[in-house]
């Protein structure tokens, strides 16, 4: 769902290691490298709104009442045009044209935002902002500007239905959300067909991505992250003059891509041997339940139930928050999924939830933005000690078109 950052995160990891090993200044300590109010240890300068976010609409989809402080630390990332960058170190100070506004991290606020409640007034300034960059084909690159492609318009179709919009009426040039990802999606009839593309490659055609395509049917259905089972559909793929055709197409791309390779996906990074791909196969469980095809969804979670610790612990607080949506999706106990309390391990990940906090001058102080240098040094210190970046963060743009 978010491995947007990779390729930002091995160019940090390029950068940095270029540095003489001084960066690793030995008097702070790891533990005062990033706020405690956000979720998860590792550095967020690529993901840390993203799986913030994540983190708290998992817990709110389970009836858990996150910490105040996180939901504060979160809202307060929001630039005052009312966009959110994939992390800013200190809130404090403005942002500007050097700021790296994010159109992902933006939606996925807004959809952690408006489920908490409370947050109209952030909420409602993210949405203007996310209208004002839509492209003129209806849809929204990852940054603003950029090509429109399935992912990012798909999560945006997730944020204005959660702000309470109607994405079929967010028109620019008089193209909504749904035409941009109507000519994302492969036509019937060939290998891929009902599979929706990331973007166009250079020649203009389009390649089956089966991430997009799980973003693509949640968008095409108008949904977010989190859905309900959907009514129980066994559509065969037709001409999409529909968004709800399209949807019905792609989840039968997945369907029949997850039952090849035994109920999940797999991976195809280049130059890496073909493994499981556990992120992806969350996010199409959620996508086929949001569509009614809950037979393969059920299989997949299943798998998912036998087969994702280990990939969980190792990413984190999203890979978490994915399994809980498939859960949810699914009907499946969140608590107990393959024997894992998939809830508590969430939590572990961040601060404890609600019971009777108090804001802190603390929490206060930390919000400012003192945590810079730490985060920094942290990364120094990892690169030096030869740890690097050990995992890509779990999720989206892996997959983009060359």
């Amino acid at each position: 769902m978010n491995v947007r950052r990779s390729a930002a995160v091995l160019a940090a990891v390029a950068v940095i290691g270029a540095a003489t090993p001084a960066v690793a200044d030995p008097s702070p300590s790891p533990s005062q490298a990033f706020p405690s109010a956000l979720y998860g240890g590792t550095d967020p300068k690529y993901d840390g709104v993203w799986r913030q976010s994540l983190a708290l609409l998992a817990q709110d989809a389970v009836g858990v009442k996150p910490a105040a402080k996180s939901v504060r630390w979160l809202a307060r990332q929001q630039c005052e045009d009312g966009s959110f960058a994939a992390y800013r170190p200190d809130p404090t100070a403005a942002c500007d044209a050097k700021t790296m506004l994010d159109t992902n991290a933006t939606s996925a606020a807004v959809q952690a935002l408006a489920a908490l409640g409370g947050h109209d007034d952030v909420t409602g300034k993210a949405v203007g902002w996310l209208k004002s960059v839509q492209n003129k084909d209806g849809g929204w690159g990852y940054s603003p500007g950029g090509a429109s492609d399935t992912n990012s318009t798909s999560v945006v179709v997730g944020a204005l239905a959660a702000a309470g919009e109607k994405p079929d009426q967010v028109e620019k040039d008089g193209k909504s959300p749904y035409d941009a990802l109507l000519k994302l999606a492969l036509p019937c009839g060939g290998d891929d067909d009902g599979a929706f593309a990331f973007q166009p490659d250079k020649k203009g055609e389009l390649a089956a991505n089966a991430d997009a395509t799980a973003a693509g049917v949640l968008g095409s259905l108008g949904k977010g992250m989190v859905v309900e089972p959907g009514k129980k559909s066994d559509a065969t793929c037709e001409k999409a003059g529909t968004p709800e055709q399209a949807a019905a197409n792609g989840a039968g791309y997945l369907a029949a891509a997850l039952a090849k390779d035994d109920g999940h996906l797999m991976s195809a990074l280049a130059g890496a041997e073909p493994q499981p791909d556990y992120g992806n196969t969350a996010d199409a469980v959620v996508a086929l339940a949001a569509q009614g095809a809950t037979a393969q969804a059920e299989k997949s979670v299943r798998w998912l139930e036998k087969n994702s610790a280990a990939w969980a612990a190792q990413s984190g607080p999203a890979a978490y928050a994915q399994l809980i949506f498939a859960a949810h999706a699914t009907g499946t106990n969140p608590r107990d999924f393959g024997g894992a309390d998939l809830v508590k391990q969430l939590g572990a990940t961040g601060p404890a939830p609600q019971t009777a906090e108090k804001t802190t001058a603390a929490d206060e102080k930390e919000d400012s933005g003192s945590d810079f240098f730490g985060v920094w040094w942290y990364v120094g210190v990892c690169l030096v000690a030869g740890i690097g970046i050990g995992f890509l963060f779990s999720g989206r743009k892996k997959k983009q078109q060359p």
